[in-house]
């Protein structure tokens, strides 16, 4: 009876543990059929691509005047650009490896955190990014010409925001900042330029409109910076309610040359007798001219010496490249060929009688060391860009336009005769019913990567952003570009 009982009970157990087996292989089969699954969606989800890098562009977050906005060193190219409410971001793209990092916050703006401030988004803090000598990473944002809170501004005018230096804590390291005491507050529109010393240069507006172009210069990789130099003078007109005023666009030339196109803007007050328009954006003419940082001498094109800070009488005669009369001119590029010989590009466009002129296009000079040779540029579409020379005859221009209406374009136009025409030869980035803000040229660019845009979003103050090359945009996993939009009411400032 015994010896049946035990024979029942293993015949049980046997069944109990096929049953069991049977479950339990059921149990995996789910899960891992639920793990497959899984992956597979993190697979899917991983191979989605983006041909942009962030969404959280803010406003115009890129410009050509605060410049460079990126930067190509050792394989990996470096990009900043203005993020929620007016922060500077930067992130990296690592060409070998493929590898996007950031984007970080490298500091906090003053500007974008006033909900009752009128004008929403001040736009002229956006960062420009440098990298020293020793790999530290220097970024130049928040400014728009500092506030009486923060003293006398010796050199010109206040307004708001403050302009700042932040420094990447470790070389080459985007992840952490420090923000620096080591410049002046009253400063806008900043522009870098290190020279192959490793000497440093910041240039940029002591203050609001009423204020001195200036520079600082460092020789200690940013650790520190020299008291602001004064090259553009602003002064009070005798014959008109109005001040001198100026818009530079600064970048290394050849050697130990900086080189620099300018406009003039006419700074009138906002009642006065000679136009009922008031204050307007009204800037005229086109100038140029060259530092020799080794001598500390300024001179014009035809190497004749300039008595500095410059004066409006001063430049009109020694560095006029044309008068535009009436016409109004928008942000003036330059660079030379390997000879010297200085290019430029200007936005010219008919005053209509309104506070804005009518529409502007590429205006393009050329000295050919004798003269300077206006271009006929018929070519050309409307749009703004920045400019390549690699010789005399052969110049590319970088353009953000838009065709047929409704497309916005970024693509490069190339001449071979010194750009007398143009011809469009490459397309980077076309859009239907977009328009898109656009960087200078990064320094030192990659053919991958050789300028910063933004998109903007449709009923929205954001930006996507790209990085363009040669090859297009380039691509990022898509979950890894979405990043939170903050709200001012959200910000502890």
């Amino acid at each position: 009876m015994f010896r049946y009982a035990f024979i029942i009970t293993k015949i049980r157990m046997t069944i109990s543990k096929k049953v069991y087996i049977i479950i339990n292989c059921f149990f995996l089969i789910t899960i891992g059929c639920k793990s497959i699954t899984k992956i597979s969606q993190n697979v899917t989800l991983k191979a989605q691509k983006a041909d942009y890098f962030a969404d959280n562009g803010f406003g115009n977050a890129v410009a050509i005047v605060q410049h460079p906005s990126g930067v190509f060193h050792n394989g990996i190219t470096y990009v900043c650009y203005q993020g929620p409410l007016e922060d500077p971001y930067v992130a990296s793209y690592n060409h070998t490896t493929k590898e996007w990092k950031g984007p970080f916050k490298a500091g906090i703006s003053q500007m974008g955190k006033d909900p009752n401030r009128k004008k929403k988004i001040d736009n002229h803090g956006k960062p420009a990014l440098l990298i020293d000598d020793e790999g530290y990473i220097h970024i130049a944002f928040g400014g728009h010409g500092g506030t009486h809170e923060d003293g006398e501004n010796p050199l010109g005018n206040h307004h708001y925001g403050k302009n700042l230096h932040a420094v990447s804590k470790k070389p080459l390291d985007i992840s952490s900042w420090e923000t620096l005491d080591n410049i002046s507050l009253f400063g806008t529109y900043s522009q870098f330029v290190k020279m192959d010393n490793g000497d440093i240069y910041l240039f940029y507006r002591h203050g609001a409109h009423r204020s001195d172009w200036v520079y600082q210069k460092s020789v200690d990789n940013g650790v520190s910076f020299n008291k602001p130099v004064s090259f553009l003078k602003h002064k009070r007109r005798t014959e008109i309610e109005a001040e001198d005023s100026w818009y530079p666009w600064v970048s290394k030339g050849n050697g130990d040359d900086i080189i620099v196109a300018f406009d003039y803007h006419i700074c009138r007050d906002n009642k006065n007798a000679q136009d009922a328009r008031g204050h307007i954006p009204e800037r005229h003419n086109v100038y140029y001219m060259v530092f020799d940082t080794k001598t500390g001498d300024w001179k014009n094109v035809k190497d004749e010496r300039l008595k500095m800070p410059l004066t409006k009488e001063m430049a009109d005669e020694k560095t006029l490249i044309t008068s535009t009369d009436l016409d109004w001119t928008f942000q003036g590029v330059t660079d030379v060929d390997p000879k010297g010989n200085p290019q430029v590009i200007m936005l010219v466009g008919p005053d209509i009688g309104e506070k804005r002129s009518g529409p502007k296009r590429l205006q393009h000079f050329r000295w050919n060391g004798q003269a300077w040779i206006k271009s006929k540029n018929s070519d050309l579409p409307r749009g703004n860009g920045d400019l390549e020379v690699k010789s005399a005859k052969e110049v590319s221009i970088y353009l953000e336009s838009d065709t047929n209406g409704d497309v916005g374009e970024i693509s490069r136009w190339d001449s071979f005769n010194g750009g007398e025409s143009f011809n469009k030869r490459t397309v980077f980035l076309r859009r239907k019913n977009s328009s898109f803000v656009i960087s200078s040229l990064i320094d030192n660019p990659h053919p991958d990567a050789r300028i910063i845009v933004g998109e903007k979003e449709e009923g929205s103050d954001y930006r996507k952003m790209y990085l363009l090359g040669d090859s297009g945009p380039i691509k990022r996993n898509k979950n890894k570009t979405i990043f939170e939009k903050p709200t001012i009411n959200k910000f502890n400032n």
